[in-house]
Order: C-alpha cells, then structure tokens, then sequence
C-alpha cells in the first residue's frame, strides 16, 4: 500500500443523495462530511445532480455532482441509481487518477456500493461501506422489494469486498447480517448541536404535532391522520413536511376526515426549513414502520420536541418512555393516539419531556461519531481492520 499522511486522509465520498438532494441519508453523509473536514480531512463527494444546483461546489468539502436525469428531489428511480453507478464511476476514475484518495467511502451499498466496488477494482483503491436501512434486502419491502428482486444476487460481492462495514444502528446490522454473511460495526448517526439547540422553550397555546420525511410507505405518514383524527376535540395543529408517492393519499384522507384546517401539508422544504418549523413546534410525530437511525428523530431532539415515535430500528435510542417520549408498536393507531393525548392534556409534562429531549440530545454530538471513524478509517489503512 503506497505511503499516507496520516494527518490529512483524502476520501472519496460516493452517495447518491446529498442536501439539498433526498433525505436523512444524504443529511447524515454531509453531517459526517463536513465533520470530518473540519478534523482536517480532505473530502471530496460524488453525488447526483439536480435542476437549479450547480455541478461542483467548494465550501468545507468539494461536491461533485453528476447527471442521471433524477425528476424527483424525494426520490431515486431504479434508472436513476443505475445511471449513477455507471457516471460515478466515469467521474470517479478520472478523480482518482488524478487526486489518489486513500479511501472510497460509500453510503448505501446500492448503488453507491456498486460504484466503490468497480472503482476499488479499476484503481486498487480500498473502500467501505456505511449501511443506513434501506440499502439492506426485507428492511423496507414497500420500498425496495422488487428491484431488491435483480440486485440481491449481485450485491453479495459488493459487501465481501468491502473492507470494513458500518452499520448506523443495531437494528440495520443485525438484518443485514441475516442476508450478508460479513463482520459489521456498529457507529450511530450525530449531529452538530450547535445548529439545533433551542434557547428557550415556549409553551404554546396551540400545541403543535410535525411529521418529517418522505412521504412514502415505510414512513407511514397514513397513521398521523388517522390518529389525530380520534383526538379533533383536542387542542392542537399539525405540520406535515415532506414529499413522495403518498402525497395524493394523503390529502385524500385529510380531505375525508375534514382536517384540512387543522394538518397542514407544507411539501418538500429545505433543512432551514425544517429547522425553523421544530423550532416553533412542540411535538415530533413518527410512526414509521422501519427506521435505520433517522436523522429527523436527532434533530428533534435536539430542537427539544417530546417523542412519539415507533418502536423499531434506531427510534429505540432516541426515546426514554415517560422522560421525554413514548414509544408505539409500529402501525398501533391507538397507542398512537394515547401518546398525543397524555401529552396534550399535561401541559407540563410536555414541557418536561420537551427539555428532558434537549437535554438527551448532547450524546448524539456530531465530534463522537466523527472520532469514531477516524479511528475505523486508520485502522484499516493501517491494515488492522478485520
């Protein structure tokens, strides 16, 4: 292996989604990213293009940004995740040839995984992997069952190669160790608490209930309504954020439950956005049916909102019952619906969870989990890594 500098490791960053493109994975990549840059790495990101963005941008890290006709900025067609393997890797040959990172970084073992693999194999260049949920077979059938159906024979080769496997919580692992039989670690997801932690904590006269994300099947953004509607005598608003193939059904059923003035559907907003709308709410609402480790449960923690949240994935890490939140067997309208309702009738309980969440917040910091792959990132170029 040629020499490194250890103190200024380059890598070669490769993910299809990347702020302002899709979601809590692209999110977490730049938290990371930019983390790491700041520890004096050099960071260069292969990542998909979009209208309106500029092709190559330079501020804490160098953003490359490829062509693959994505339409949407929620979400990534299988064309678009074949064309950015093949482009990737174009691009990423020709950056490798001409910078030599000392490491391919992938995120999502499809398609970003795929790209590293070729470019591992073109240019001698080791690479990893970071799992996040969606890229791992069973984890989100509604989602990926049927393309999962042509790529799972394929992917196997993909995660044997890798030198070193992270998954972002134990969950994530322990399902993809049912499919994939490699050695994979554990490193949580982090953010920089400096952007998120509120200064004050108002009570509202109007309590307000958001939901974030894609509005998509794993997400289960049905349930928000269907649970809010067995409590309209309540006093409360909600904020829907986020964009995705349920739009439509969505609206439907407000439109049916006659809640229109009351759940509010804002569409796809920036991270600003999102931020200053926890900012002026009181309660994070996710009744998701699968979650790796969700970036939007970190920022709401951070922003100080009570938790309702289900019972899978990572939401476990984010949630002390009665301290700051409860967790809901997935798809359990009314357990759901009890959560809301204990919080919007005590005032100061939700006040208390509120703070207790900001509170919690502080060991989700962005410098832990830089540290950690610090370490997993010399260890293995120093060939310690199993």
């Amino acid at each position: 292996m040629r020499d490194i500098i250890v103190n200024n490791l380059k890598i070669l960053v490769l993910n299809h989604e990347y702020p302002p493109v899709g979601g809590g994975g692209g999110k977490i990549t730049q938290n990371l990213c930019e983390g790491l840059a700041a520890d004096d790495y050099q960071i260069r990101i292969l990542t998909t293009h979009f209208k309106g963005l500029p092709l190559y941008e330079s501020n804490e890290v160098e953003v490359y940004r490829i062509k693959a006709h994505r339409e949407q900025i929620f979400r990534a067609s299988f064309q678009d995740m074949f064309l950015f393997i093949g482009k990737s890797v174009l691009k990423g040959w020709r950056i490798i040839h001409s910078w030599k990172p000392d490491l391919i970084h992938a995120h999502f073992a499809v398609p970003a995984g795929a790209a590293a693999f070729l470019l591992s194999r073109l240019t001698g260049t080791p690479y990893m992997l970071t799992i996040h949920g969606g890229d791992v077979p069973d984890a989100a059938p509604e989602k990926t069952a049927k393309w999962f159906k042509i790529v799972y024979p394929f992917s196997k080769i993909i995660w044997k190669n890798a030198r070193k496997i992270i998954a972002v919580s134990d969950y994530v692992r322990d399902l993809a160790q049912e499919k994939y039989d490699v050695p994979i670690q554990v490193i949580g997801n982090g953010i920089n608490l400096e952007q998120y932690t509120p200064s004050k904590f108002d009570q509202h006269p109007s309590p307000r209930i958001i939901f974030a994300g894609r509005l998509s099947p794993e997400k289960n953004p049905l349930a928000v309504v269907h649970s809010l509607s067995e409590i309209r005598d309540k006093n409360w608003e909600c904020i829907i954020l986020g964009d995705g193939i349920m739009m439509p059904e969505l609206r439907t059923l407000i439109e049916k439950k006659d809640l229109q003035d009351r759940i509010i559907l804002k569409g796809w907003v920036t991270q600003g956005e999102v931020l200053q709308w926890m900012g002026e709410s009181d309660i994070l609402f996710m009744p998701s049916l699968m979650e790796g480790l969700p970036i939007t449960g970190l920022q709401g923690l951070a922003c100080g909102l009570a938790m309702v949240m289900s019972r899978t994935g990572g939401c476990v890490h984010l949630v002390r019952e009665e301290q700051n939140g409860y967790l809901i067997e997935p798809g359990d309208i009314i357990g759901y619906t009890k959560a809301i309702t204990d919080l919007l009738s005590d005032p100061d309980k939700l006040l208390n969870f509120r703070k207790a969440s900001a509170r919690f917040a502080s060991q989700f910091s962005i410098k832990a989990v830089v540290d950690a792959y610090d370490k997993v990132f010399r260890d293995l170029l120093d060939g310690s890594a199993s």
